[in-house]
């Protein structure tokens, strides 16, 4: 089995899809994407909460601009993003948007039209653009219809292993047909690797089975080195005993965050944010009320947890803005969000690190380059705001 393309790309998520779609549009018309499983079962997929640019649609955003996105962005990465990395993501972003619009994405909308937008932790204005809570869902989709509508080569169940370097430069690697076990090769003028992270490493991750870190890796023993890789971010509210991701648009909504004893605890943490401070902010916050005794089922099997309550939102706003989170709720928890809060607890969610590269996306190995979540251009620091992740994918 010998596979050979001007350009390969290695994941068929969100990010594998735009660099190809971007190489296939500046007139290389040979170039493929390399796929565990299909495209659209790509953990992009899961990512449902929103998108962030400053359109400035909001009623309480009109002031909103990307200097303020990019300032949003550096402020929440602990000051750590390369911040010529976060002006491109703040500039990028509007235009960005608008072209998946303008490719069928189906956004909610505003009674004028325009695209919704809602708040998100650690932002200063509501910029976070949503397809109800399957906004991950939707651009997958759309970038694959644009993917199949330029005629892009697709290798669905098949598992790049490790790379092949002559003379300094990546040419290819040696991939596996998963169905088959057959191993052959893949050779290429360049290669972009669009992995994904590796939150399986841990016990408690909202990713899928297939975000190993095994991008990284080849990469990594191919010469080149990772970057910020101390930095995991863990979701404040996975489903309690599956880790589900309950999406921070549930709390942009106007979900509370309940201990045991009713309060809404954050007012100790985040007074002014509560639960729209930033992620790392409410994890911890949520630890640390089950360690000092305030969460639910102290000390029992899988850990403690607290309430996400929804409730008072209201049967209409959930089934309009959460639709996805309901069905979850009944379908892995036997609850409905709309009479009961639901169980939750932090989960490692984003890896904020990955294989080195520039703002152009580039390694330091020739022919080699990465992007999404498996690179680390550094544009999240040590924290990632909520909504820049699909943002990531499209931009770089």
């Amino acid at each position: 089995m010998k596979i050979k393309h001007r350009v390969a790309i290695v994941g068929g998520g969100l990010a594998g899809l735009r660099a190809a779609i971007a190489v296939f549009d500046s007139g290389v018309s040979d170039v493929a994407i390399i796929s565990q499983l299909p495209p659209v079962r790509s953990h992009s997929v899961a990512a449902a909460g929103g998108i962030n640019g400053s359109l400035a649609n909001h009623p309480n955003g009109r002031d909103d601009n990307w200097e303020k996105h990019a300032f949003d962005t550096i402020k929440g990465s602990d000051y750590l993003a390369d911040q010529d990395a976060a002006e491109i993501l703040a500039k990028e972003a509007v235009p960005c948007i608008v072209e998946t619009e303008h490719w069928g994405c189906p956004f909610s909308r505003n009674p004028d039209g325009t695209i919704a937008q809602r708040p998100f932790g650690g932002a200063g204005f509501p910029r976070t653009c949503f397809a109800a809570d399957k906004t991950g869902h939707a651009l997958l989709h759309t970038l694959y219809q644009q993917a199949i509508k330029r005629g892009i080569k697709i290798y669905q169940e098949f598992l790049v292993l490790s790379l092949a370097v002559h003379e300094g430069r990546a040419v290819g690697g040696v991939v596996m047909n998963i169905v088959t076990g057959e191993l052959g090769t893949v050779q290429a003028d360049a290669l972009l690797l669009a992995t994904g992270g590796a939150g399986k490493i841990y016990a408690h991750s909202t990713n899928n089975l297939l975000n190993s870190g095994l991008g990284m890796a080849i990469a990594y023993w191919a010469g080149v080195p990772l970057k910020d890789m101390e930095f995991i971010q863990f979701h404040p509210t996975g489903l309690w005993g599956t880790n589900i991701l309950m999406t921070e648009g549930c709390r942009g909504e106007g979900g509370y965050l309940l201990n045991n004893k009713g309060e809404r605890f954050m007012a100790r943490y985040a007074p002014k944010a509560m639960e729209l401070g930033p992620r790392d902010i409410v994890a911890r916050a949520i630890l640390t009320e089950i360690l000092e005794g305030r969460g639910f089922n102290q000390g029992g099997p899988g850990g403690g947890y607290v309430h996400l309550d929804l409730r008072h939102l209201g049967e209409a706003k959930i089934n309009e803005r959460l639709p996805e989170v309901r069905e979850i709720c009944k379908n892995f928890a036997g609850i409905d969000p709309v009479y009961e809060p639901i169980p939750v607890q932090p989960s490692q969610h984003y890896t904020m690190g990955g294989i080195d590269t520039n703002i152009h996306g580039a390694t330091r190995l020739k022919g080699l380059y990465a992007a999404g979540e498996c690179a680390c251009v550094s544009v999240h620091g040590a924290n990632r705001l909520g909504g820049n992740s699909l943002l990531d994918t499209i931009v770089f």
